[in-house]
């Protein structure tokens, strides 16, 4: 046995001479695909998540502190994966939100493309009719994510592709080239570092080209060892630079965020496992009776592995789904359109344009959910140009991206007063012991000191109370610091459940 990576067994090499041009890709339809994406932009509203994610790195640059002055319940990859659109879109005048939506777009490009280098260096795929799938990948990564586009799943899911295509030359024991190799590894590094749950998918893709190639030693393939490399440089980076996310952020995210899980039946009985089922059954079914090539069987578990931390996490939502749910049609793209040039009766017929054409139309459906708050936009545009906001509520959606909509500024240093939500969670959901009750009080308490910092500090010109979820406004009132800072301002109107408080000028 060689001890190279690149001549683990007995390598197939091929000469780029020795290979046919590729057939020219349907660059009109990959483009219609593009500016489709593009018009969808315009049209889906800006995710709550990134929404907020814009003003932690729009802080950043002002010289806030991260979990001090800015208070976020991810780890710094989450901020910094926005901080260069934040940046460039300061540096050219224009709202970031425009930057990000380019800069996801490239990236959806850039990966299919190198994936679709990658690929053409196995002589299995160099001559396969890549058009038909070429136009469904670039569906599902730019089209597809709807509501969620842009959230870190979809970028890890990007970034994750290229390493995909490596992992599966790695099973047939073909050499992989430096660039392929750098590629992959900062791809997979990058997809680690904004989840620990993402480990699964990659290790499971590792594990299964050690084992289809018959080596140990691809376990240590190069790419591999650049992931580990970066995701522990940024593991580092955020003890050495972050000290608070360890000392104060992951001791309120466990006690509360992670305390709790949704019931099984919101995990597990959604329409992302139906979308998964449905893709992984149509792919398996045209593997029936034959081996599958590594590029199918490393997305089926790429696919499989995103689904067990969807599941680990829990929660059961949309934006969480979305690299389960698009690597698996993306491997029932492949083996519907590609996947070992089989003929259309074997990659089950006319059934197959029907499969994509549903599964597509009702995974944009589940990733297009989000919370309306137009009223309450509406309500806000007279009252003062560029309004300062306070928000007393838990739902994020109704702050964001309502106050960048407006042009506001948040008040805030947090996204939304989750620790009280959190905690109301926790103590629905689990038994809660005496010394956890002390803590949670705790919590509680330092969340209400922040938002009075917060409301001294910089006081707003318009407060949103939600008495729709739990009651804040009771809440507040019963607060006699907090009731005093609310006498200056006026009761202007309620919409759905929200009352819009203004200052008194």
């Amino acid at each position: 046995m060689s001890s190279e990576i690149g001549d683990v067994s007995r390598q197939m090499r091929v000469s780029p001479h020795d290979r046919e041009r590729p057939a020219p890709m349907p660059w009109l339809l990959i483009g219609a695909v593009f500016g489709l994406a593009i018009l969808m932009r315009e049209i889906v509203p800006l995710n709550t998540d990134v929404s907020w994610l814009l003003v932690v790195g729009e802080r950043m640059l002002d010289g806030q502190h991260l979990y001090g002055d800015i208070i976020e319940i991810n780890p710094p990859m989450a901020a910094f994966a926005y901080l260069p659109g934040v940046a460039l879109g300061r540096l050219l005048g224009v709202d970031p939100r425009h930057v990000i939506d380019a800069q996801l777009l490239l990236l959806a490009a850039a990966s299919l493309y190198a994936v679709s280098r990658i690929v053409r260096l196995s002589p299995s795929w160099a001559h396969a009719s890549w058009g038909p799938f070429t136009i469904w990948a670039a569906s599902i990564v730019t089209i597809l994510p709807m509501h969620v586009f842009g959230q870190r799943e979809h970028i890890a899911t990007l970034t994750f592709l290229p390493a995909l295509a490596v992992y599966a030359l790695r099973s047939d024991r073909l050499s992989v080239p430096l660039w392929a190799i750098l590629i992959a590894g900062l791809g997979a590094g990058i997809t680690l570092a904004f989840k620990p749950f993402f480990a699964v998918p990659v290790g499971l893709c590792i594990l299964a080209s050690a084992v289809r190639a018959r080596s140990w030693l691809v376990l240590f393939a190069p790419e591999n060892i650049i992931a580990g490399v970066l995701v522990a440089t940024v593991s580092v980076g955020t003890y050495v630079l972050y000290p608070e996310y360890f000392t104060v952020t992951y001791p309120l995210v466990r006690d509360t965020y992670l305390s709790w899980s949704m019931p099984l039946s919101v995990i597990f009985l959604n329409a992302a496992s139906l979308l998964f089922a449905i893709a992984m059954l149509s792919a398996l079914s045209t593997m029936w009776g034959r081996t599958p090539d590594s590029l199918l069987l490393a997305a089926v578990l790429a696919a499989s592995g995103f689904a067990i931390s969807f599941f680990l996490q829990r929660r059961g939502w949309a934006y969480h789904s979305y690299p389960m749910v698009a690597v698996a049609m993306l491997a029932m793209g492949y083996a519907l359109l590609v996947a070992n040039g089989a003929p259309p009766r074997r990659r089950l017929g006319l059934a197959a344009p029907l499969i994509l054409a549903a599964t597509f139309l009702f995974g944009a459906q589940w990733f297009n959910g989000n919370v309306y708050v137009g009223n309450v936009r509406e309500a806000l545009a007279p009252l003062k140009p560029h309004p300062r906001i306070l928000m007393l509520s838990g739902e994020a959606a109704i702050g964001h991206p309502l106050v960048r909509d407006i042009g506001g500024t948040w008040v805030s240093r947090q996204e939304n007063l989750w620790i009280r939500e959190f905690v109301r969670l926790t103590r629905e959901k689990t038994i809660v012991d005496a010394a956890t009750d002390v803590k949670l009080k705790d919590y509680l308490a330092l969340e209400r000191n922040w938002l009075i910092e917060d409301f001294r500090k910089t006081p707003p010109d318009v407060v949103l109370v939600d008495n729709l979820r739990d009651g804040w406004g009771d809440w507040a009132r019963a607060d006699a610091e907090l009731s005093r800072l609310l006498k200056p301002y006026t009761l202007v109107r309620s919409v759905d459940g929200i009352d819009v408080l203004r200052r008194n000028d």
